[in-house]
């Protein structure tokens, strides 16, 4: 490397050149692990392997060896998890700087140790706690925790080290042999930090096939609708008048949340308390400690996107738009978010922020719907997972022409059931 060259955090981890096979799961995974720790390989009979099956787009196995004499808590602290890609999911994810924002949390102490990357995958020191349900996200202790951990997040990480500054489009006119996908992004969020939520939008639409003329109506529509997305909530400001854009995680998902072991629950404080000042039934809030594992869609995006995209989460993958948060509980929320994001970012807590905050959410509460709805037509055309994608995204793009209607864009017919149940007190 030459000399001051600038650190590259996804060139000082550990590559290890083999690859983890679906057809011979055990034996290339026990390559990799034995290739992190050599010392294991006289008690190779001992290691075992776990799979976790709470996502729908990679393979996550969790490596122990139970060797003699350990207890449970020696084995886990000693735990490795491998999770290895999906099938072509490159097109849709950037790994480099999924393993450069994996460093970056690490080094915040907000994410595990990254240990080795290999062909097509990352092994990382296993994270100990329980991997939330969709249930579980909707215990107040929770979703306490989860706010707090995420204003953390959006207040403390630079989104400089995982982006670049997009030109306008009148600095690209003049660049010799520009990129296309440059130009366009220009057009789009010309000034913001790239990638970002929208640009990455704008790069799935232009994956999709367009062999039928449906097909090309569709991604042509779905365009369409992007800039119009963007031009509507494009320069929502953050928090306090602060930047747009944050370190946003895009993925919260039930199993993409840990609830860590016991004793770090702790009794909520003050902000606790005012944040459930509306839940009568629970006098003496707590609030579990949770970390967030995943970082694949982790990119540039606006507070209210992250935060919106979580909440449609309470209801899994099964959309059950019955149980996510009412008002009163997303204002409780977002109440215990933002003392979180102020006390981490040195500034104090005001009331007004909270109503701009809910205004906020409110507004891009469609825009998950139609995200996961084109990237379940992607994975639909790539995926070997045995997952109705296709199906899953009408649902998804569902949501999104429900919101719009709701907002006076376009279309009519009945209020729908995501929309009811956001609207209640």
């Amino acid at each position: 490397m030459a000399e001051n060259a600038p650190f590259d955090p996804y060139e000082s981890i550990r590559y290890i050149p083999a690859q983890y096979t679906y057809e011979d799961s055990h034996n290339s995974a026990l390559n990799l692990i034995l290739t992190l720790r050599p010392e294991w390989r006289d008690t190779k009979d001992t290691i075992e392997f776990v799979r976790f099956t709470d996502g729908i787009t990679n393979t996550l196995l969790k490596a122990i060896n139970k060797q003699p004499g350990l207890s449970k808590a020696d084995i886990d602290n000693e735990a490795i998890l491998l999770r290895a890609y999906g099938k072509d999911t490159e097109v849709l994810i950037d790994r480099k700087k999924e393993t450069s924002s994996h460093c970056l949390l690490a080094r915040h102490g907000l994410a595990p140790a990254l240990l080795a990357r290999f062909d097509n995958g990352l092994l990382y020191k296993y994270v100990q706690g329980t991997v939330c349900s969709p249930a579980d996200l909707r215990r107040p202790s929770v979703w306490r925790g989860v706010a707090q951990r995420l204003g953390e997040w959006h207040a403390t990480l630079p989104i400089a080290s995982i982006s670049t500054t997009c030109p306008t489009p009148s600095q690209v006119a003049p660049l010799p042999h520009k990129r296309a996908s440059l130009v366009a992004m220009a057009d789009l969020t010309p000034g913001s930090p790239i990638p970002n939520i929208w640009t990455t939008m704008q790069r799935w639409i232009e994956l999709l096939p367009t062999s039928t003329t449906p097909q090309l109506d569709r991604r042509t529509l779905l365009s369409q609708e992007l800039k119009w997305l963007v031009a509507q909530l494009g320069n929502t400001p953050g928090v306090g008048g602060s930047s747009p854009f944050v370190f946003a995680h895009c993925d919260l998902l039930s199993g993409n949340v840990i609830i860590e072991p016991s004793p770090t629950s702790t009794s909520a404080s003050r902000r606790s308390s005012a944040s459930s000042s509306s839940n009568a039934s629970d006098p003496n809030p707590t609030s579990s400690s949770v970390s967030f594992i995943d970082y694949e869609y982790a990119t540039p995006a606006p507070a209210s996107f992250d935060l919106a995209n979580h909440f449609a989460e309470w209801g899994g993958f099964d959309c059950d738009y019955s149980v996510l948060p009412t008002r009163s509980t997303r204002r409780a929320f977002l109440r215990e978010y933002l003392y979180s994001y102020c006390g981490h970012g040195g500034r104090p807590y005001k009331e007004s922020e909270l109503e701009e905050l809910c205004k906020q959410v409110d507004a891009f509460r469609g825009v998950p719907g139609f995200y996961w709805g084109i990237w379940a037509l992607i994975q639909g055309e790539i995926s070997l997972i045995e997952f109705d994608y296709k199906g899953y995204a009408e649902v998804r793009l569902g949501e999104y022409w429900g919101w719009k209607r709701e907002v006076g864009g376009g279309g009519g017919g009945e209020k729908g059931v995501r929309e009811r149940r956001w609207a209640e007190e």
